[in-house]
């Protein structure tokens, strides 16, 4: 059973038909003290980091999350679940993350032009594989997912398994152990986001 984390920050819908969609047994988690009873776990999010983060807090699902992770078992975040991952967001003022990958979340800058960025990022573009990873088997070394998001994440090149150009290259996917993190929406991104969801579940 994997389970997915329901903290009020975004519409789950599209993210449970994307994995039932690819036949697997899914249900939504807002019991903290329950989390420990799914094989896999999926921390979605829409929205601002510090909200989320205050989201997790009030019932101590960041505890519970980081000790789910630390149990050894897959865990992926995708958009805003990806960025909540890491140590810290600058997004609307300075906050903490769930901390379980070194790193931080900062706004889309000028590109290498000078030229001011248009945020957020909407549509679709191009992942580049940095590394061989079980999310992503069976897929080219670069393919099109669909993006939606203002925030990047700044980490070091060993966490890094995706990589995207927009203005500037910055990091769209990331690895730390039995931890994922997917700053794209694979659920809304057609036979190649399926994919990616379909190498998580067979994890």
């Amino acid at each position: 059973m994997i389970g997915i984390v329901d903290y009020n920050m975004g519409n789950l819908a599209s993210v449970i038909n994307g994995f039932k969609k690819m036949g697997a047994d899914i249900a939504i988690e807002s019991n903290p003290k329950k989390l420990k009873n799914y094989s896999k776990l999926i921390l979605p999010g829409v929205g601002a980091f510090g909200d989320a983060m205050e989201h997790l807090k009030q019932n101590g699902m960041d505890s519970a999350i980081k000790e789910y992770a630390s149990s050894g078992k897959p865990l992926i975040g995708i958009c805003l679940g990806m960025q909540l991952l890491f140590e810290s967001s600058e997004e609307f003022g300075d906050h903490k993350g769930l901390g379980l990958i070194e790193g931080k979340v900062v706004a889309f800058k000028q590109d290498k032009f000078d030229h001011k960025l248009k945020v957020p990022q909407m549509g679709w573009n191009e992942l580049f594989i940095q590394k061989e990873t079980p999310i992503f088997k069976n897929l080219p070394k670069e393919f099109y997912l669909y993006f939606v998001h203002s925030y990047h994440v700044e980490c070091r090149d060993e966490y890094a398994i995706g990589k995207t150009y927009y203005g500037y290259e910055f990091v769209s996917a990331v690895q730390k152990d039995n931890i994922y993190g997917i700053q794209p929406h694979p659920e809304k991104s057609h036979n190649n986001g399926l994919k990616i969801i379909e190498n998580f579940i067979k994890l």
